[in-house]
């Protein structure tokens, strides 16, 4: 899949944590990393507005997409 997933990223410039994020988002840090390493097959948009208020970002921030 060419969806490439950055909050590792957002989450260096803002030096937040794993922990921290997945407290403030209210999922689990497993869950969290499961999104970060991409092994993701999908995400909530409610989850994604938490991601982006958490790390005050936008949505492209955090995802992106290249071709295969």
């Amino acid at each position: 899949m060419g969806i490439i997933v950055n909050v590792d990223v957002m989450m260096a410039k803002r030096k937040m944590s794993s922990n921290e994020l997945a407290e403030k988002i209210g999922i689990t840090a497993a869950n969290l990393s499961i999104l970060k390493t991409g092994k993701a097959k999908a995400i909530r948009f409610s989850t994604l507005d938490a991601i982006c208020k958490a790390l005050d970002c936008q949505p492209g921030d955090i995802l992106e997409y290249t071709e295969d």
